[in-house]
């Protein structure tokens, strides 16, 4: 269960960092649609756990979405929640952290360079860019380190 709970969590997450939700109802039916049982009260909470605020998208919506400036993480914080995103494309991985983080977090990536297949990071605030060791391997390089920081 713990797990299906952090799927949710996630793909909430996720569908917030693209700012594509008007209304909580636009919420639930998109997470519907990834196959998750969910209604308004449950978006509700789980919207004030995340601590999602609303803002005005490009085209002056108001959207609910992620802070840029969350609060800082306690100390029982687990790993998986300072990282927000892990992209890639054909050249190298991104890793989005909560602020602060980037630097811990590539620092876990260096230790497992060679498990991850990856040259090195540059980590800046709340960003990190990973260099593959082949170009080849991006996708496979984001999935692992997907599996590692955010299990």
């Amino acid at each position: 269960m713990a797990n299906q709970s952090q799927d949710l969590f996630d793909a909430l997450r996720a569908l917030l960092m693209g700012r594509r939700a008007n209304t909580q109802e636009d919420i639930c039916n998109a997470l519907e649609k990834q196959g998750y049982e969910i209604n308004q009260s449950k978006v509700s909470r789980l919207l004030r756990k995340i601590g999602a605020i609303k803002v005005l998208d490009t085209q002056g919506q108001v959207v609910y979405s992620l802070p840029r400036e969350p609060g800082p993480p306690s100390m029982t914080t687990p790993l998986r929640q300072l990282i927000l995103d892990v992209v890639a494309n054909e050249t190298m991985a991104v890793v989005f952290t909560s602020p602060g983080s980037a630097s811990m977090i590539a620092r876990i990536l260096d230790y497992h360079l060679a498990s991850i297949g990856i040259l090195g990071t540059i980590a800046g605030d709340d960003t990190i860019f990973v260099a593959p060791k082949s170009t080849k391997e991006t996708q496979k390089v984001a999935e692992k380190i997907k599996s590692l920081l955010m299990k």
